[in-house]
Formats: C-alpha cells, structure tokens, sequence
C-alpha cells in the first residue's frame, strides 16, 4: 500500500530533503547513492524510513556512542542507528522530520 511519504519520494525529481520538525534545519536527503525503489523498500522492511551515512546532513545530526540514539544538534530525539552488514542504518520516526522547513 502507497503513503503520502512514499508519493512524495517518487514524485521528486531528486532527493528529498527531511528536515527538523522543531528547528527547521535539514537533516536527511534522500536517497543518494541508491535507488528510490532501494530506499523505499529498506523504509518499509524496517517500518521507519531508513537513511545511510550518505544521506545524513552532519552538520546538523549527531549519534551518540553509547546507545546508537540519533538526535539532531538542537535535541530532537530522531530514532536509532541500527547498522547491518551494509553499514550504518538510521532508522528515524517519520514524526521528527518534516517534508518542508519550518
């Protein structure tokens, strides 16, 4: 089944940039280096949109050593790295990023 998140990926003409839902800031573009249908896919498999180090604006995001917990430079909690044998996997709640800046 399609969602608005999914609508929206294939509809643009590039990657999709996920910003702070309380700051603003950009923290993802999506997908870079991978296929949209790769991107949606891992998303879905997971249950959480899923970036790769790739896709992560680190200027404005940070995972913290101890627990994984992804949080971007302002504090909103985002989700967890969960790496797998392709390397480093953000899973992030889809309710702290925005489609569109603040």
């Amino acid at each position: 089944q399609e969602t608005p998140f999914e609508n929206v990926v294939r509809a643009a003409n590039g990657p999709v940039t996920f910003y702070d839902s309380n700051s603003g800031k950009p923290l993802f573009q999506a997908p870079i280096n991978r296929s949209v249908d790769e991107f949606i896919e891992e998303s879905k498999v997971h249950g959480w949109p899923s970036f790769r180090d790739d896709e992560v604006v680190w200027d404005n995001v940070r995972v913290l050593k101890n627990s994984g917990e992804t949080v971007s430079v302002d504090g909103t909690h985002l989700g967890h790295n969960l790496p797998d044998k392709r390397g480093n996997r953000y899973c992030i709640n889809l309710v702290s990023v925005a489609g569109s800046p603040a």
